[in-house]
């Protein structure tokens, strides 16, 4: 049963994924800790091509990630992964800070191909009750290292910690010749053209597009610092966020996750392929063509991640 509704979004427009969580549970049918139907990531990726998009980076948090996510990369030439430690899980430096650290080389070093960024990282104190401030700013610092030694741009995570987190990167900044991403951006449009004036680029998913103020920020951000990204299985475009009126793509889920079948999308679990949705909400909000922006979103997206294979 085919569940996916055909648009035409596929045949003009390509686009890179700068953020799936697809190491997560629900892509092998599991919530909350309870088994709900057959694993399908296969189905989902198959989705995502058929849907437009070119490359997909994986999302890394933590060092347990790193072996399931460079299983799903190994034989896709379009996958890609992330290496770093989310500030929420900077906790798992302490047993051993040099053994965590050396062992995040290690796996950069043996999937070096693969390997386009550094992170998740930075800082988090919306979410204290996992890790305190002062271990997230030593470990977001410790990782700045990483993309020094090894000339990776940094997929980042800040939420709530600007001041700190600002500060941190610049009194950083000799040593990052290439900067990053700052993704799922929420923030205001003063924070976003500080970043920018930084040299960091502004990831936008359905989570940066959920009221009237994001749209307003979002839409004078500039073009040239947007990349696209889902952050799946979460931050999807809810009907009750501002940004839904502008989405044209639409696609059939089944709200039973136990009524799955192999084609059919999970109500509440966003995909890669909706990423078509976070470029409509950002074409109408901008009131430009959405294949303009897919073009300019692809060029930025491609030429900090992928700068030895073009753009093309």
């Amino acid at each position: 049963m085919k569940r996916l509704l055909a648009t035409n979004i596929s045949k003009i427009m390509k686009f890179i994924d700068i953020g799936a969580n697809l190491t997560d549970p629900m892509y092998q049918g599991i919530y909350n800790g309870s088994a709900k139907h057959e694993p399908d990531l296969p189905h989902v990726l198959e989705r995502s091509w058929t849907g437009g998009l070119d490359k997909i980076i994986i999302t890394v948090g933590t060092l347990a990630d790193c072996a399931p996510t460079f299983e799903i990369v190994k034989n896709d030439e379009r996958l890609y992964a992330t290496v770093g430690c989310h500030p929420t899980r900077c906790g798992e430096f302490l047993p051993d800070p040099e053994g965590y650290f050396a062992s995040l080389c290690q796996q950069i070093e043996q999937h070096r191909e693969k390997v386009v960024a550094i992170g998740e990282c930075g800082l988090d104190y919306d979410r204290l009750q996992f890790c305190d401030k002062a271990i997230q700013q030593q470990y977001f610092e410790k990782q700045l290292e990483l993309a020094a030694r090894y000339d990776l741009p940094l997929f980042l995570h800040c939420r709530n910690a600007h001041d700190d987190f600002a500060a941190i990167l610049r009194r950083n900044r000799d040593k990052l010749p290439r900067r990053g991403v700052v993704h799922t951006f929420d923030g205001s449009l003063e924070v976003a053209e500080a970043l920018i004036a930084d040299g960091y680029a502004i990831g936008i998913n359905g989570c940066s597009l959920k009221t009237e103020e994001n749209l307003s920020v979002a839409a004078k951000i500039p073009d040239e610092s947007i990349m696209l990204e889902t952050d799946s299985p979460w931050c999807e475009i809810r009907p009750s966020h501002a940004g839904s009126k502008y989405v044209r793509s639409k696609y059939l889920t089944v709200k039973k996750k136990e009524k799955w079948e192999a084609g059919s999308l999970i109500a509440g679990r966003c995909e890669p392929v909706m990423i078509s949705q976070v470029l409509e909400v950002l074409a109408g909000i901008k009131g430009k063509p959405a294949a303009e922006l897919a073009d300019q979103y692809y060029k930025n997206t491609a030429e900090m991640f992928f700068p030895s294979k073009g753009t093309d």
